[in-house]
């Protein structure tokens, strides 16, 4: 693939300013990871060749996590460069890789097939890998101390481009080139969040396909469990509400970072749409139709809401809604170069925990990886663009 491709063009959002439509560019080709199973053996035979052979390509892109032609054996050595061409295309190439904590955190910097820079972030685990997927590239959404949030969104990003991530992170995974854990764990992907660049329910379509492609049995899909998947949002009402009709019980992890309107109308734009108690309300909605805990993500931002009274307001918001259906995970900001944002005192972090601990709210500081490598969701395709 040609490394002189085009820039992303996308101009800043004014404060405040919501993108819900993504500009129109050119789609990506066509992928197996885009096609439900019965799709793929359509394409397939659409190329002039037995159907049967979908299911071949499927277990070597999900299985074997091959797309070179070379190592498909079990496919006729005339036809091999024609289907990996017409359903394995390459959706994204690697522009920079860093990695932090010894090896077990892997930050990488893709290039899409228009020239756009998504991430992704591979963290190895005792007994876990998680990877923090892209759903869009760039974000609509213009929270101010987010990265990704300040550059504008340049495209949603396809159901296969997302998948494709995952994919790469399993491949890394069995050539070892992420360290750390334990080597007789089994050397797989285990945990997904939708937590890199973009607002994945502003991008629903693709998304949810792409959690199905991780969840469908081998080797129609990766066989994940849901239960090992979490979808974040900043609160999009009727996403939510979509979600928990879907029966996929995915963990939804809703970030809040203030629990009064007037603070989450600055740090959360999307609040001047969907108001604190209409985010939570939804929340709780999907708590009930899944039965799955729904995690409250809460970057802590010095003196601006780590106070002690805005935890108790939480609190109260919580409880008011019932008992033993959230965690709260509060984060350390991470902050990005330059920004008057930055994270709160150890000491008034730990008051802001015990304060919530106080009403009963199951509370953990989020293990924040990657700092030292523009950990921050969007910092390192800033930094590389």
């Amino acid at each position: 693939m040609s490394t002189s491709l085009p820039d992303p063009s996308t101009q800043r959002p004014r404060p405040g300013q919501l993108t819900f439509a993504a500009p129109r560019r050119g789609k990506p080709p066509q992928h197996l990871a885009d096609l439900a199973p019965a799709e793929r053996k359509a394409a397939v035979e659409a190329l002039g060749h037995k159907g049967f052979r979908a299911k071949q390509l499927s277990a070597h892109y999900f299985e074997r996590l091959v797309d070179s032609p070379e190592e498909m054996t079990d496919l006729p050595k005339a036809i091999r460069d024609e289907l990996v061409a017409g359903l394995l295309p390459q959706l994204i190439t690697p522009v920079r890789t860093v990695t932090a904590d010894e090896g077990a955190t892997v930050k990488s910097v893709w290039r899409l097939h228009d020239g756009a820079l998504v991430e992704s972030v591979t963290m190895r685990y005792p007994n876990r890998v998680t990877i923090c997927v892209s759903s869009q590239a760039g974000c609509g959404m213009n929270c101010p101390f987010c990265a990704t949030g300040q550059e504008g969104l340049t495209r949603n990003m396809s159901t296969a481009e997302i998948v494709e991530q995952v994919v790469a992170a399993a491949r890394s995974l069995r050539c070892g080139e992420v360290a750390g854990g334990s080597e007789d764990a089994p050397l797989r992907v285990s945990n997904v969040v939708f937590m890199g660049m973009g607002e994945a329910l502003a991008n629903y379509k693709a998304a949810i396909g792409a959690i199905r492609r991780l969840t469908d049995k081998a080797p129609d899909g990766l066989g994940m469990s849901a239960r090992g998947i979490t979808m974040s949002t900043v609160g999009l009402v009727p996403g939510i509400d979509k979600l928990a009709a879907e029966g996929i019980p995915v963990t939804l992890a809703l970030s809040l970072h203030a629990p009064d309107d007037e603070l989450r109308n600055e740090l959360v734009p999307i609040n001047t749409r969907w108001k604190v108690d209409e985010a939570l309300d939804a929340a709780y909605r999907y708590f009930e139709a899944t039965g799955r805990r729904v995690s409250i993500e809460y970057a802590l931002i010095k003196d601006i809401n780590d106070h002690a009274w805005r935890a108790d307001l939480l609190g109260d918001k919580l409880n008011a809604r019932g008992r033993g259906w959230v965690h709260v995970n509060p984060i350390p900001l991470n902050p990005t170069p330059g920004s008057k944002w930055t994270a709160s005192r150890k000491g008034v972090e730990q008051q802001f925990v015990e304060r919530l601990r106080a009403h009963g709210i199951p509370t953990t500081i989020r293990d924040t990886r990657g700092s030292e490598i523009d950990g921050a969701c969007g910092q390192l395709a800033a930094a590389t663009a």
